[in-house]
């Protein structure tokens, strides 16, 4: 039996063609299934996120498998930029990256080379081994891979935006996206992703971001921070969290009946 399987979208295509700014979604619990519920919701792209979640290469696998069947990309998070476990993700199968913690133009160059085949980069050649591939059955896939590869590098530290300008320019990096919760931290007010010097920060790499002819990309689960970097210019904003939505809306049920009855019944809510 012959047939021809292609490689899935990639985030920079659907970041091309879109007419607005894409709206995300992290999963962060590591289950398919929340993964799932999260990829039929309507958002344009989930964000499977191995860097503070409880994530390995099974989860990540399955967690793909899940959101394979929905008109959303995901994009998946390693824990760190580091050559060996880019190469696994990829074999995985992941074609969207966000590589965390990239300071300097020159981190941001080995993250590049992690994700290409030689002679642009490092990457080990095990094809016929991994999903990425669909076990050789996508033609050409060794030739054709870096086609469907997006490589967005992350901007959340002051040292980052510092180089921001050097960062964009490396060749092989798609794009940025800006962590202001962890740049807060790196300028002195952790806490505080409103502060004004944060925010100038932010304002300042999506500038760099935009002229370099990149795409741009920030977290911002606040709607008003969200619509501002929107109408700066994102391309993509990271508005939620399964386990924000589910740790918020689970409180607010419970609130509504055990602080009621406690109430009623003269009893401590926190009993």
């Amino acid at each position: 039996m012959s047939f021809r399987i292609d490689p899935d979208p990639s985030f920079k295509d659907a970041l091309s063609a879109a007419d607005r700014s894409l709206a995300g979604i992290w999963v962060c619990s590591g289950s398919p299934l929340v993964a799932e519920i999260c990829a039929g919701a309507g958002f344009d792209w989930v964000f499977i996120d191995a860097e503070h979640s409880p994530n390995g290469l099974e989860s990540i696998l399955a967690q793909l498998q899940a959101v394979r069947g929905y008109p959303v990309v995901p994009v998946v998070r390693p824990p760190v930029n580091d050559t060996v476990l880019i190469k696994q993700y990829l074999d995985l199968g992941v074609q969207s990256l966000i590589v965390p913690m990239v300071n300097t133009a020159e981190e941001a160059l080995a993250a590049v080379a992690a994700c290409h085949y030689p002679p642009m980069g490092v990457r080990g050649v095990g094809s016929a081994l991994a999903r990425s591939a669909r076990w050789n059955r996508i033609p050409n896939y060794l030739d054709r891979a870096s086609e469907s590869l997006t490589l967005i590098v992350q901007i959340e530290a002051a040292q980052a935006v510092a180089n921001v300008e050097e960062i964009v320019a490396t060749e092989g990096v798609d794009g940025i996206f800006i962590g202001p919760s962890d740049l807060a931290a790196s300028m002195g007010v952790i806490g505080q992703q409103d502060h004004p010097e944060v925010v100038a920060a932010v304002e300042k790499s999506i500038v760099a971001g935009k002229a370099a002819g990149k795409f741009v990309g920030v977290n911002a689960f606040a709607e008003g921070t969200a619509k501002r970097y929107i109408e700066l210019g994102a391309d993509f904003v990271g508005v939620g969290a399964d386990v924000a939505l589910l740790a918020r809306g689970s409180e607010a049920l419970a609130a509504k009946f055990v602080s009621a009855e406690a109430t009623k019944n003269g009893t401590p809510a926190s009993y």
